[in-house]
């Protein structure tokens, strides 16, 4: 078993030290539409958090609760949602979006939005509302005082968009059902991984995890190299 994993890791790495196009194509597609999510949701969700968090309405609690169930939301209830939408029969059939990379930017964003809502809820909530008050007596306006407060919880916001890109790039069944797994097209890391287990290529199915582990690593330490650096500076 030992030499079989040694072998596997061997065979992996020479996969990625030789620049394999398939594997960096695959790695291309999950980067591209994790990108684009996180970043359709970030645009959303900041600042629709960023409202829910300073204002009193009827049903805040309601739509809060809601928020924070759908943050349990089964990918592949959204793939099978996703798929009566797009299909040829779907409401929106005729945009031929289903089995493309935008399909599954679609669906992600839909599970990533209550993410990136709740994060900046949470870290909007955290920051004293004697700023705003301040800022306001000072003579600032609506918006310089919410950017009063955004810069306060930038470390939060900046969290929240990393974890809903972390989610997103490690998601596997919203790609799968709504991308369709088409080589050269839409198959990214993780519907690559579980093709090639289920085929019994696990060399490939190694080097593909081992970026995505990667990936994962490079962001967490993005973030708190950014937290150290700025948040010691205050």
């Amino acid at each position: 078993m030992d030499s079989f994993l040694m072998h596997s890791l061997a065979e992996a790495a020479r996969m990625l030290w030789s620049l394999d196009p398939e594997l960096y194509f695959i790695v291309y597609v999950s980067l591209y539409v994790s990108f684009m999510s996180t970043l359709i949701a970030s645009v959303m969700g900041i600042p629709l958090g960023f409202i829910v968090a300073v204002r009193e309405f009827r049903g805040k609690r309601v739509l809060i609760t809601v928020l924070n169930t759908l943050l349990a939301l089964p990918t592949v209830v959204i793939g099978v949602l996703g798929y009566a939408f797009l299909s040829r029969r779907g409401v929106f059939g005729d945009l031929g979006l289903l089995y493309t990379p935008w399909a599954i930017v679609i669906g992600q964003v839909i599970l990533i939005l209550p993410w990136v809502m709740i994060f900046t809820l949470s870290a909007v909530s955290r920051i004293d509302q004697r700023y705003r008050r301040t800022a306001m007596t000072l003579g600032a306006s609506t918006l310089q005082a919410s950017l009063v407060i955004a810069r306060e919880a930038r470390f939060g916001l900046l969290a929240a968009v990393i974890a809903a890109f972390g989610r997103v790039i490690a998601e596997v069944g919203i790609a799968m059902m709504l991308g369709g797994n088409i080589k050269g097209f839409t198959r990214t890391m993780t519907t690559a991984m579980a093709l090639e287990h289920n085929k019994g290529e696990f060399v490939l199915a190694l080097a593909l995890g081992v970026v995505l582990l990667t990936v994962s690593l490079f962001m967490n330490i993005f973030l708190q190299v950014v937290q150290g650096r700025y948040g010691s500076a205050r």
